[in-house]
């Protein structure tokens, strides 16, 4: 045997624990097994079970080394009848196999009414060439010994572990011969479809929603046709489903779209705005937005409106964050009839003027609309359009259209408090009309496919040496931490004494370490110096406590080797910074431990099983079909990294050559992506074919087109229902399947939780549709009116700018840095700090990414200049003719110079004082 087929037969084992009863074999394999190992495996199928004897078979089979086991193998399944497992594994394709699963998955679920309505004995001679020998023989003890019931329990037993092909139909045939009524429930002429959600290992869940893969002409992603036939391009024809999205806007009204993701939503955009376009009088011009929240996906949206607008004569364009800082936006919007936007950019536009109104636009289309909600920049545009709409302008206001694969359902737990959430979207939208597919759904259902839906329940390692160790070290910092607060005896820090309750390695630990670094940032002493020591130790002890949670959570979620990776980058800049005493002290507690630490992360017996379950799945999945499209969802961006080098660095996997993909943003710890590396990433995805695979977080869950992809893997990834319909929506391929793959049972119950919120939704959707529509109107004005009251009293109670001066210190060492009196405000949103003194307090250094944006040109960065602190504080620019630096008020801790007391602000917005334009003439700069 090959060492290649030791590998496959262990890849898939899963099928031989399925099929094999290995006591029909264990006489064929005499040869190679030795007396104890024979009686040990029958031992284990009387104590424990069938599928547990050939677990420990195929154990006892792969650990065999002499020659020839292998071939006496396939001969033993031949001699006993296993003749559909003899086959699979002589060619290494289980894809007949794979395709009785659903059968499987179906008898379990009737199993109850196949032993009280079938008699076993009528029907086993039809259906005996489908078990094995002695299955029959067994089957018609039973039924003598124990009753008809026994005996077709027994009966389901052997056919779950049947191999052949054919025995559902042969199943089916011996039922209508002896005119069963368990024939009308056992369906094989057309494909199952499983109705029933059971508490399964391994199940399938109804879920109403549709994915598909978009034919060729509309795949709106794609050019639609080449360049240099563009302007002949035959016009996409628009199928049925579509048509009855798109009427209610088509006539008019403000509506929202909630239709699958994957079936042609941004068509019925285009079918929208090409009629919203053409029905105005000559001499009148209509002019839309379109909104996309997410950069991959405004890039997406603006080529499709490109491309099919421009063979019609009309003008596109496209602005985002990252293009709007040297173009005119003004401009933009008065020459084009489309503009596509990132949303902030019209918030910003708004706020300062340089679009006076709403009434600009005659539709507004909003992609993603279940986001409008709270201080989200859909809401903040809604706000302007209802209090023009409220505050009786005579101005005419856009039409608004939503786009959405799910309107969600908040924290609703029944029908009527489905039905008022989604009542408030639609106050939000102003829109009275949820357009879903009715007249249409069974050819919505013919083109759009289903993936199939897995619950995988794994296992986490059992001992874990690497996370004792790191344990020990973080309860070891703790204990420094708290020592500080022995040396103040009455004097005590809130959170710190909770230190103990918290588990490490959680998403709770990340959060309490985030509240004690927010507690002791504005803790406050007499002695300054004092408060400066305790303050800078308690954010470098809480920095480590994070890291080391960081690499626990990476540690049970991926390998060893990546979490210790990733504690020794972090060591490794600790020593490059300032390297104070703390830092030295950490530093040598954990390389004291690194030797022990390599070791067992080195050590094979350590492989986390999660891996070994995500390798089965990719493994067999490829092999049915070399050609999959995978997208692996993980929830943080060192997860991506983690499984990108394991994949990389397996040799049974690295045919993937798999991408990433997250977001933008920038965290405490880490950098998100740029918009060229997504764009790269994401066009690499969908045309370089060996690019098989894309590890992503959230930012591919939401309107990323991606067609080709077949197979969605979840890995202990799980959010609300929009989250799920979304994430479940990319696989959009016939034949798709979607896993979520978790040690936690709370996860799977989470995610059964959001289907039954899924069915909730589409009742409400259903009902609220029956409702006349000026009632509903009415409904949605009642809210407005509520909801603007509010804004309203909450603006009125906004407070004063503080005039009064305050000192702004170094959130991580309390060092002083500036007073407010001394902070100017340029161009709206950057604030510079004045006068000699402050230029005293940091130190700067050359920009790693140096660039302009508008006026300013990003040169260095500053950091405070306190020794062995080195915060972070912002940066130095050139702006016009002017060096200034540019600080950011979360690096800062501000204190009332009267009062001492200390307060912290993440955006300058909501620090409440008395903002000076930069240049005033009143203080010369």
């Amino acid at each position: 045997m090959t060492a290649e087929e030791r590998r496959n037969l262990h890849a898939f084992r899963d099928y031989v624990i399925k099929t094999l009863d290995p006591a029909y074999i264990l006489s064929y394999m005499a040869p190679w097994f030795k007396d104890d190992e024979v009686q040990y495996i029958q031992a284990e199928k009387n104590n424990k079970g069938t599928m547990e004897a050939a677990s420990l078979f195929l154990k006892c089979l792969l650990e065999l080394q002499e020659e020839g086991w292998f071939r006496g193998f396939l001969d033993a399944l031949g001699h006993a009848g296993y003749s559909g497992l003899y086959e699979a594994i002589e060619s290494w394709n289980f894809q007949k196999m794979e395709s009785l699963e659903e059968y499987r998955l179906l008898l379990k679920r009737l199993q109850p009414e196949f032993k009280t309505t079938v008699n076993p004995n009528d029907i086993l001679p039809k259906i005996s060439e489908c078990l094995i020998s002695q299955e029959c023989e067994e089957i018609i003890q039973i039924c003598s010994n124990k009753g008809l019931m026994a005996g077709a329990e027994k009966m389901v037993e052997c056919l779950l572990r049947s191999d052949k092909e054919n025995w559902p139909k042969t199943l089916k045939l011996a039922l209508e011969t002896e005119e069963s009524k368990f024939s009308q429930l056992w369906i094989v002429d057309k494909d199952v479809e499983l109705k029933v959600l059971e508490d399964e290992e391994i199940e399938t869940s109804e879920v109403q929603i549709f994915y598909k893969e978009e034919p060729e002409c509309q795949n709106l992603s794609q050019d639609p046709c080449p360049p240099s036939v563009a302007s002949t391009c035959t016009p996409l024809k628009p199928r049925n489903y579509q048509l009855e999205l798109a009427l209610p806007a088509k006539e008019g009204k403000n509506t929202i779209i909630c239709a699958p993701t994957g079936c042609g939503k941004t068509f019925v955009a285009l079918l929208i705005c090409e009629h919203h376009l053409k029905k105005f009088p000559q001499g009148q011009k209509g002019k839309i937005v379109f909104f996309a929240i997410q950069i991959p996906v405004y890039e997406q949206q603006n080529s499709v409106f490109s491309k099919y607008f421009e063979r019609l004569g009309y003008k596109v364009a496209g602005i985002s964050g990252a293009t709007s800082e040297n173009i005119s936006v003004e401009q933009i919007v008065e020459n084009n009839d489309i503009i596509v936007l990132t949303p902030q950019i019209l918030v910003n536009c708004l706020r300062n003027g340089t679009i006076p109104s709403l009434s600009v636009f005659t539709l507004m289309i909003f992609d993603e609309c279940h986001n409008t909600s709270k201080h989200h920049p859909y809401n903040m545009i809604m706000f302007n359009y209802l209090d023009q709409k409220l505050g009786g302008s005579s101005d005419p206001l856009p039409q608004v259209v939503g786009l959405t694969a799910s309107v969600g359902i908040g924290d609703a737990k029944n029908t009527m408090e489905a039905m008022e959430y989604i009542c408030k979207l639609c106050a939000s939208l102003d829109t009275s009309v949820i357009a879903t597919v009715k007249d249409n759904l069974e050819e919505l259902e013919e083109i759009v496919y289903k993936p199939q839906k897995f619950f995988r329940k794994v296992e986490s390692r059992t001992t874990d040496r690497f996370k004792c160790i790191i344990s020990q070290l973080m309860r070891e910092t703790e204990s420094l931490a708290k020592n500080i607060f022995d040396e103040l005896g009455t004097i005590t820090l809130e959170n710190v004494s909770q230190i103990q309750n918290r588990n490490f390695g959680t998403q709770k630990y990340e959060q309490w370490i985030v509240s004690v670094q927010k507690a002791c940032m504005v803790f406050q002493l007499p002695n300054k110096d004092e408060e400066s020591r305790i303050c800078k130790a308690l954010f470098l002890y809480t920095s480590h406590l994070r890291k080391y949670n960081d690499a626990l959570i990476i540690n049970e979620h991926a390998r060893m080797k990546d979490a210790l990776d990733y504690l020794k980058d972090f060591f490794t800049d600790v020593r490059a910074a300032g390297f104070d005493e703390i830092e030295q002290h950490l530093t040598y507690r954990f390389e004291e431990k690194l030797q022990e630490l390599e070791s067992i992360s080195m050590d094979l017996s350590n492989e986390n099983p999660k891996l070994k379950d995500l390798s089965f799945i990719l493994q067999e999945e490829y092999h049915l079909n070399p050609e999959s499209r995978t997208i692996l969802f993980v929830k943080t961006r060192a997860l991506v990294d983690a499984l990108k080098k394991w994949i990389e660095e397996n040799s049974e996997l690295s045919f993937l050559k798999p991408g990433i993909l997250t977001g933008r943003g920038k965290t405490n710890h880490n950098t998100g992506m740029t918009l060229p590396a997504q764009k790269c990433a994401l066009d690499a995805f969908r045309t370089d074919g060996d690019k098989k695979i894309l590890i992503a977080t959230s930012v591919a869950d939401e309107g990323i087109d991606i067609a080709q992809c077949n197979l969605v893997i979840l890995y202990e990834y799980v959010g609300n229902v929009i989250r799920m319909i979304q994430t479940r929506g990319r696989g959009r391929a016939r034949g798709s399947k979607c896993f979520l793959l978790t040690s936690n049972a709370d996860v799977i119950k989470k995610e059964k939780l959001n289907i039954y919120k899924e069915k909730i939704m589409n009742d409400s959707i259903l009902s609220l549709q029956m409702w006349n529509e000026a009632v509903f109107k009415e409904k949605v004005l009642q809210i407005q009116i509520q909801e603007k009251n509010i804004r309203d009293s909450q603006e009125k109670v906004e407070l004063v700018p503080d005039k009064e001066n305050k000192k702004l210190l170094c959130r991580k060492c309390k060092a002083f840095a500036c007073y407010t009196a001394d902070i100017r405000v340029v161009e709206e949103c950057h604030y510079t700090v004045v006068g000699d003194a402050f230029t005293k307090c940091f130190v700067s250094k050359l920009h790693p990414k140096p660039k302009s944006f508008g006026h300013f040109e990003k040169r260095a960065k500053i950091f405070c200049a306190r020794r062995n602190c080195g915060h972070d504080w912002g940066i130095h620019v050139k702006y016009k003719t002017f060096e200034i630096p540019v600080i950011k008020i979360e690096s800062f801790v501000v204190e009332d110079i009267a009062t001492g007391a200390q307060k912290l602000y993440a955006k300058w917005k909501d620090f409440p004082f008395e903002k000076i334009p930069f240049g005033s003439p009143e203080i010369p700069e």
